[in-house]
């Protein structure tokens, strides 16, 4: 049941893993900050929407009869989310007390803030980080930022490219002004593709150092790497360079583009993994055109882009 005085509506997209999300809820019991819940279920084929109805009643509860992918799922609950902002959530994640109500202090100082992410820590390695926001590159890569550091680093707030939508606070209006998560994508680079578009629009994202939440990591796709995962995401990164980049960008990135294909190429093939991302670039490239590409965009903001990107690429290389 949703709160007319809450601010947060949390969003979290689920398949199976009923045990990971049972761990989640608990530690939601503890933020002290008031929030409603949203859980859309991909057709999960455990039992994790019984476990909701019985042991959270007053959690807002949406079942799919398929699996409709991560976008869709979270688009899904923001279109019925009332609150002022609402903060997506990944079901294998533990959250601290004070982590909702430190990301929503940082949001509410600036209402150019499109989204703060959150310091993301690996659970079974709790001395690193998994991620604090996602980084963009004029070759097409993207980054988790942080990812294997010690916890005793990026203890300071500030802004970043992106927000990681595992654990992210967003300013709800703005998916009316920009447009909600693109569902071409299905699942990965997803968030990457709306915090495009939300500098693109003007916005901004920023990274919370005190708003601590733990990761599991991977519960829902299986591993790390996988055909799948490589396959899908070698497609949405063609997706991103194709809806979001001007043609003067396109024309201006076009040799660092190549050469961030080829690299990768080289990488997966190494891991045994080269058809399946290969053929992710292909796919990504026969079917781009059903996408919709981002337009009535001002020369400044995707000069803004363009040197953000720029920026970002020596910090690859560093």
């Amino acid at each position: 049941m949703n709160n007319s005085d809450n601010k947060i509506t949390v969003i979290i997209p689920n398949y199976n893993n009923q045990k990971l999300l049972a761990n989640l809820l608990e530690s939601l019991k503890q933020v002290t900050l008031p929030h409603d819940i949203i859980i859309v279920d991909n057709a999960s084929n455990d039992n994790s929407t019984s476990y909701i109805k019985t042991n959270f009643p007053e959690i807002t509860l949406i079942e799919n009869k398929t699996n409709t992918g991560f976008a869709h799922a979270v688009n899904q609950a923001i279109k019925i989310a009332t609150t002022d902002y609402v903060l997506l959530l990944n079901n294998d994640t533990i959250v601290t007390e004070s982590a909702f109500k430190n990301m929503f202090n940082l949001i509410s100082t600036d209402s150019s803030i499109f989204s703060v992410t959150s310091k993301m820590i690996q659970k079974h390695n709790p001395n690193l980080i998994d991620d604090t926001g996602d980084e963009y590159s004029i070759m097409g890569w993207t980054k988790k930022r942080g990812f294997n550091h010690s916890v005793s680093e990026f203890t300071q707030s500030g802004e970043v490219f992106g927000a990681c939508a595992g654990a992210a606070l967003y300013r709800r209006l703005v998916f009316l002004e920009i447009g909600y998560f693109d569902e071409n994508f299905e699942s990965y680079v997803e968030d990457v593709d709306i915090s495009i578009r939300a500098r693109l629009y003007g916005y901004t994202s920023y990274y919370c150092a005190d708003a601590i939440i733990y990761h599991y990591g991977s519960a829902t796709s299986g591993s790390k790497y996988n055909s799948f995962k490589v396959r899908i995401s070698a497609r949405n990164n063609i997706y991103l360079l194709y809806k979001n980049l001007s043609l003067w960008m396109k024309i201006v990135n076009f040799i660092f583009i190549v050469m961030g294909i080829v690299i990768k190429y080289l990488y997966f093939y190494r891991k045994g993994y080269g058809q399946d991302y290969i053929g992710g670039v292909y796919e990504g490239f026969r079917t781009r055109k059903q996408l919709d590409k981002i337009e009535g965009v001002s020369f400044k903001n995707y000069l803004k882009l363009e040197l953000l990107l720029i920026k970002n690429t020596f910090k690859y290389l560093s």
